[in-house]
């Protein structure tokens, strides 16, 4: 095995890259091919397909930035990018406003060195190391780039189900939203089960999949509970619906046969 970038451990399954895997991506280990394998094939067996999840959560990221973009802002902090893939929140902003910038956020070693050497050129945008368990230290980091007094998009996209504690993801979004000023927006993606019709066997095994991952935990949560997180902004219609519902005029991204859950998505304008 080639000498590793940061401190890798290949054994251990990163959230990120399996992601990266579901997506059809090359920028993963053995560990978390086979860590996705198992996801894939437990939400198989409930009627799922993760990797049509994946791809819808990725048109939803798309499709918001491109929104947002269209509708005048010109900042976003993505917070959870994961490893580049095609059309990134910057490259979907900037093909819009080419003066758009953006930081990302990630403490995975690989998304780091990746996203720094595509991003060597553009002087607009920049990724830097940072935990979301610690929005005061992104926001700082960040306004040394972003001008928080002229709106902000701030990007949480399939990363809050990566805590269980309900009481902590409420801080990190409200943290993550005080210093954003009217006409700033709030974009959420989330993980969630249909009340009432999650297999708790299989829920359960996929659960301890993510806990021997990098993140550690994993929790699906309501409509309603995420709705809370955007108690007082404007949502935007359609609402808080699955990601694969959320303005999609196009047929690039497929609409998942999900038979158990999905991914909610949703945008929130700061009053």
């Amino acid at each position: 095995m080639a000498q590793l970038p940061g401190q890798i451990d290949p054994n251990v399954p990163s959230v990120a890259r399996m992601y990266d895997y579901y997506l059809g991506g090359k920028d993963n280990f053995p560990a978390d091919r086979e860590a996705a394998e198992q996801v894939i094939e437990l939400a198989r067996q409930t009627g799922s397909d993760i990797r049509e999840v994946a791809l819808a959560n990725r048109g939803f990221l798309i499709r918001s930035v491109r929104h947002l973009a269209e509708s005048g802002i010109r900042q976003f902090l993505d917070i959870g990018t994961g490893l580049p893939t095609q059309d990134n929140v910057h490259q979907v902003a900037q093909r819009i406003a080419p003066e758009s910038k953006i930081v990302y956020v990630d403490n995975d070693p690989i998304v780091l060195v990746h996203a720094r050497a595509l991003l060597a050129d553009n002087e607009n945008t920049i990724i830097m190391d940072g935990d979301i368990a610690r929005p005061g230290e992104i926001l700082t980091a960040a306004a040394e780039h972003l001008d928080f007094s002229q709106p902000v998009a701030v990007v949480m996209a399939a990363i809050l189900h990566f805590f269980h504690d309900d009481d902590q993801v409420a801080e990190i979004v409200k943290a993550l939203r005080q210093p954003l000023v009217p006409g700033s927006h709030v974009v959420i993606s989330h993980g969630y089960i249909e009340p009432g019709k999650g297999e708790d066997e299989k829920v359960d095994e996929v659960r301890g999949v993510y806990r021997r991952s990098t993140a550690g935990a994993v929790a699906w949560r309501s409509r309603e509970e995420v709705e809370a997180l955007m108690d007082g902004l404007d949502i935007l219609p359609p609402g808080v619906v699955p990601v694969q519902k959320w303005r999609n005029e196009d047929d690039q991204y497929p609409w998942p046969g999900l038979a158990k859950g999905g991914v909610l998505g949703a945008v929130g304008r700061v009053p």
